[in-house]
């Protein structure tokens, strides 16, 4: 049994946690083993790098940042990733070098193309097989973060100006890729939203 990477990408509280959940919980059902993931964050040396570039008090520079979240790509893809598509398991991953471009190359106006060279060198070239872009209008996924009374971090605490940058370079990167990405309205009920997402799995099974 073939292993299958699937990544979730969107801006902020576009849902991405609640649909990594009820995609897992499916393909389980399935008899499917998932491997459960992020990025930053998804090995121990993750933790710290995450806490870095999410919660560091006082400025990174743009290009400190790319190479940082490149870094914790570098030793997630070796030590998470690759063994567990390997053992033919699902890795179901939240954000991946899309996020980068995305965040980095446009939000911060770095060059999206060298972002974009940079995370793929630190993967050594994989790509997913299934990209699933949560896509919500940016007013109404800042709502659900300030309805979630949380602490924001230094991406979601970000001008609007940046969000939609970054929205806007996902849809760019979808449309470059359409038959990697699964481009999703968020603003549906989560269940429609699952049953969406499993549709463009089942055949991958």
């Amino acid at each position: 049994m073939s292993g299958l990477f699937i990544t979730l990408e969107g801006g902020d509280g576009v849902g991405k946690s609640t649909q990594a959940r009820l995609l897992t919980e499916w393909l389980e059902s399935q008899g499917r083993t998932v491997v459960r993931t992020r990025e930053p964050g998804g090995s121990e040396l993750g933790v710290e790098i995450r806490e870095i570039v999410l919660h560091h008090r006082g400025d990174i520079s743009p290009r400190a940042e790319a190479l940082l979240y490149a870094a914790d790509r570098a030793h997630h893809i070796a030590t998470v990733v690759r063994p567990a598509l390997a053992r033919g398991e699902i890795v179901l991953q939240d954000r991946y070098l899309d996020s980068s471009v995305a965040y980095q190359g446009s939000g911060r106006i770095l060059d999206a193309d060298e972002i974009r060279g940079i995370s793929l060198w630190a993967a050594e070239g994989l790509l997913p097989d299934v990209t699933v872009l949560l896509d919500l209008d940016v007013e109404a996924a800042r709502g659900r973060l300030d309805g979630a009374n949380k602490r924001f971090d230094r991406l979601e605490a970000e001008a609007q100006d940046f969000h939609l940058r970054v929205r806007q370079a996902f849809l760019g990167l979808a449309e470059a890729e359409p038959d990697r990405f699964l481009v999703v309205d968020a603003g549906q009920t989560p269940e429609a939203l699952a049953a969406e997402i499993r549709d463009r799995i089942a055949p991958l099974l």
